[in-house]
């Protein structure tokens, strides 16, 4: 008796580059991605082979067709929509830079170096080739976030570039510093405090800047969130705290041992309150929408906020989920919270109210996830978690991971992570590691 090959109808979209004309196809049930992957290539004629990943009612296909249809009850009448999107390749390892300490931050943003902020209180500087740039003690107690705050160009000399960053510690302060990398070996680097900013009574768990770089915003665990512009003030606007000797030499020791007294102590233009618990993390809103900022905490809130005025404009409760980090994608519609209770919850700040507001899935982690980081298109995301697991998701498919990787060879949390130029920053237990990882256009 000869046998028959059972066929699944099928419609192909995309909303990438490379689309088909519209038509149906009679696929063989025992069809996987690989072999989807080649007909679309071999219809299109692309002189340069792309792999393709599949998404069928939301899901990734990581099984045949006949094999999905049979799990999820789709009979052979019914025709089935696959969007094909361009395959991400697995991250590669590119470096691995111990550290003494845990690192705390991590910044991928400028070119050519690595920032890293450790809970030995320095932050340090790693061009591509690994070496150690520069390094300084910027605070007296663990450094919580570290940020790089955005300058025009005519801000600095091309030959002696110099940064504006901006640092958070366990200390109770923030700070914002410039350093000047040397373009040379002949040339040394500079450090110089520019301002220090005082408002908070518990550790600053969070900093960040606008996309202009003209306001920062700080969280703390005392509840409160401070807005500062990125002026330096010509007189101190907060008085100095009596302190004792042993505090006293931190500082001397901080200021290479002198009695530096020219950094100048700033006061928040707006303090927003709303927060019943410690906050762990707030951001500026994308670029185009830097009014709005958005922050999560303990009180298991994610809360919006109208910034020029200082008002909480919504608040999404979640009952009993403490949350750790809040990243928005690139698109500004999506919020992605990280919480204790081992997943990202997204919400769509678009539909956002003070009444009610639901989540629109959820990514399930192994582990706590504690660090969010999201990429150039606003369905890509990486989420780090206690587990020592880094994972890459796609939002259109939020069942499982697309990719993993471990970082370090132990089992080590991992605090930060950071997405910029194909490059994923570590940062953890372990020390910090660099990965490459490319983005698909869309």
């Amino acid at each position: 008796m000869a046998s028959t090959t059972a066929s699944c109808s099928v419609v192909f979209t995309t909303q990438t580059i490379y689309p088909l004309p519209s038509q149906k196809y009679m696929i063989p049930s025992t069809w996987k991605r690989f072999h989807l992957s080649q007909l679309i290539n071999k219809t299109l004629a692309l002189a340069k082979p792309i792999p393709f990943d599949f998404l069928v009612k939301g899901e990734l296909l990581r099984t045949s067709l006949g094999e999905w249809c049979t799990e999820n009850g789709v009979g052979e009448e019914e025709t089935l929509e696959l969007e094909y999107i361009e395959s991400i390749m697995p991250p590669q390892k590119i470096s691995d830079i111990p550290h003494e300490d845990w690192v705390s931050s991590v910044s991928c943003r400028l070119t050519n170096y690595f920032i890293t902020a450790s809970y030995d209180g320095y932050i340090r500087f790693f061009d591509y080739s690994q070496k150690l740039a520069f390094s300084t003690l910027a605070h007296t107690a663990p450094v919580s976030s570290v940020c790089v705050i955005p300058q025009s160009k005519s801000n600095g000399d091309e030959d002696e570039p110099s940064h504006l960053v901006a640092t958070s510690s366990h200390d109770l302060s923030a700070q914002i510093i410039r350093i000047s990398l040397p373009s040379n070996a002949t040339s040394k680097s500079e450090c110089s405090a520019l301002m220090k900013l005082y408002l908070h009574t518990a550790p600053v768990s969070s900093i960040a800047s606008n996309s202009s770089g003209t306001h920062l915003l700080t969280s703390s665990w005392d509840t409160f969130i401070g807005l500062w512009d990125t002026n330096a003030p010509t007189s101190d606007e907060v008085p100095e705290a009596p302190v004792n000797e042993r505090e006293r030499k931190k500082r001397r020791k901080l200021n290479g041992g002198t009695n530096n007294t020219a950094v100048k102590r700033k006061a928040p233009t707006t303090v927003l309150k709303s927060h019943t618990a410690r906050v762990s993390r707030v951001v500026f809103g994308n670029a185009g929408n830097e009014n709005t900022a958005y922050s999560c905490g303990f009180d298991s809130t994610v809360r919006m906020w109208d910034v020029e005025n200082g008002v909480c404009t919504c608040t999404i409760t979640s009952s009993e989920k403490p949350f750790l980090d809040i990243a928005l994608n690139s698109d500004g519609h999506t919020a992605l919270a990280a919480s204790t209770d081992r997943t990202v919850t997204l919400y769509d700040v678009r539909e956002a109210s003070t009444s009610t507001s639901t989540s629109s899935g959820s990514l399930l982690h192994t582990a706590t996830p504690s660090c969010i980081s999201t990429g150039a298109t606003p369905h890509q995301v990486f989420t780090g978690a206690y587990d020592g697991v880094v994972r890459l998701w796609d939002l259109r498919s939020m069942k499982s991971a697309i990719t993993s990787f471990k970082a370090w060879s132990e089992t080590k949390k991992v605090l930060s992570i950071d997405w910029r130029q194909g490059k994923v920053g570590v940062g953890g237990e372990g020390g910090f590691e660099v990965w490459k990882a490319v983005e698909a256009v869309h």
